[in-house]
């Protein structure tokens, strides 16, 4: 991930902050409607599983130069992924229903540099999350 990226991100964290909730209601939303196989991945999950998500996306982007702040959370995220069966092929359903609400939340904020760097920051993450849940499933 590139430091220009790393820079939009951070530059979008106080916006995510105040829009979190919105976003991640949006897609679910999204999601549901467009990926319906993916419902079943959530048939357990509790009430606050958009503001988890919420809280996450903004820790992540606070903290994008500082991985290292996130790894309880990551570790926790593995463990829930690995529970609920989640794929690497759910990754791409799920950035393109976050984009998506990303960009219809924040509206012209979200200029195409900014869903440019939301991808790559996603995409990157998404790697991280898929190779520790492959140990984590390998170990099961």
């Amino acid at each position: 991930m590139t430091e220009n990226t790393k820079e939009i991100i951070k530059s979008t964290a106080p916006l995510l902050k105040e829009k979190k909730d919105e976003i991640t209601e949006t897609m679910y939303k999204i999601l549901f409607e467009k990926y319906p196989e993916t419902k079943i991945l959530f048939k357990d999950a509790s009430d606050d599983q958009p503001k988890k998500l919420a809280n996450a996306i903004y820790a992540y982007a606070n903290n994008i130069d500082n991985l290292g702040n996130l790894q309880k959370g990551l570790e926790t995220m593995v463990k829930a992924h690995v529970k609920t069966n989640i794929k690497p092929e759910h990754y791409p359903m799920v950035q393109d229903a976050l984009l998506s609400s990303i960009k219809k939340t924040l509206g012209e904020v979200c200029t195409k540099d900014v869903e440019n760097a939301w991808s790559s920051a996603y995409e990157f993450l998404a790697n991280i999350l898929i190779n520790k849940e492959k140990l984590a499933y390998s170990k099961a």
